[in-house]
């Protein structure tokens, strides 16, 4: 009974010295490489940090650099953020590059540009290094910005805008794409207030004047150092184009107008051959009773034979002179041409 006692407890025993040995082989080059470095971090964290889902390697790494540039970080602070799905290792270098440059640059401040989803590294990069944005944006397919002054050209600028990263505002602050749209509104809207294109080719550097003075990087994440007009190419004559479709417009309407007044000519033109041939029907229809209301007459003695020959002899007399009149006024075509 004894016997298997020492037995359990021997088994226990080594059980416990080979998580030991396994714990020590495991972190043993993290925990040396942390102390040999000031930046101690004991075994009993490590394997926290392993039980919380922690990779200790960034964690210890991410510290060990921080405290050789001069930054006290803890490993509680640094695992938060690991946690929270943060970059550790791009917060800790963009903290070092800021301490380096004198920018003034807290790991609170820092763990929350990340975890807004914006890269702090290179925040503060482009804050050392002003960063060149060209305007418009290549990606986005158009290569210039269109506009047309006063006198009705056309002109094609392309601008690039020196910005620099504003840590204060990186946070809410509008992106790249903000300075650029506002970069393409200030040069529409200075050659479009130009008088003649030609102001805009003698003296490029007015739009940089006129879009600076806009603030356009206000509320932005970045801060505009300048903006340099790189191109400036002549492009049509769009005046004259919307003159020639206005032209073109109006002769049309005319024409339409035209066509419209042709057919109610038309329709009346119509209309009354409608009458004209109504009225000859109505005279037809008068001539018809004649008849009638001379044979009425016979029969009432209002008209007698003599008077009916009369009345023949007057139509007929007025039938000749008709006919004699007409062959008169006929040209005669031996006089008008003469033999030859």
């Amino acid at each position: 009974m004894l016997g298997t006692f020492y037995t359990i407890l021997g088994v226990a025993a080594a059980i416990v010295v080979l998580i030991f040995l396994v714990i020590v082989l495991t972190f043993f080059k993290l925990y040396i490489q942390a102390l040999l470095s000031g930046a101690r971090v004991s075994l009993l964290s490590l394997v926290a940090m392993r039980l919380r889902k922690v990779n200790p390697s960034v964690i210890v790494e991410s510290r060990i650099n921080a405290v050789k540039a001069g930054l006290n970080i803890s490993t509680n602070e640094l695992e938060a953020h690991y946690l929270a799905g943060g970059n550790v290792v791009r917060v800790v270098q963009a903290l070092i590059a800021a301490n380096k440059a004198n920018i003034e640059l807290n790991f609170q401040r820092a763990t929350a540009i990340d975890l807004a989803g914006r890269d702090i590294l290179d925040a503060v990069q482009t804050s050392v290094n002003p960063k060149v944005i060209d305007c418009p944006d290549p990606r986005q397919g158009q290569s210039t910005v269109a506009a047309v002054a006063m006198d009705g050209i056309q002109l094609k600028a392309k601008a690039r805008v020196t910005v620099r990263t504003n840590i204060n505002s990186l946070v809410g602050g509008a992106t790249e794409e903000t300075i650029i749209a506002r970069v393409g509104e200030g040069i529409v809207t200075t050659i479009g207030s130009s008088p003649t294109h030609k102001q805009v080719l003698e003296n490029p550097d007015r739009i940089s004047k006129v879009v600076l003075q806009r603030g356009l990087d206000a509320g932005t994440a970045f801060e505009i150092l300048s903006i340099d007009i790189a191109d400036v190419d002549v492009g049509e004559n769009i005046g004259a184009q919307l003159q020639t479709s206005q032209a073109e417009a109006d002769k049309q309407i005319a024409q339409a107008r035209a066509e419209e007044r042709r057919a109610m000519a038309y329709a009346r033109e119509q209309e009354m051959r409608a009458q004209v041939i109504e009225m000859r029907a109505r005279v037809v229809e008068a001539e018809a009773e004649v008849p009638k209301a001379m044979a009425e007459a016979f029969r009432s003695g209002n008209l007698g034979i003599m008077d009916y020959y009369r009345m023949k002899n007057v139509m007929a007399d007025t039938s000749m002179r008709e006919s004699i009149s007409k062959t008169e006024g006929r040209p005669d075509d031996d006089s008008t041409n003469p033999r030859t």
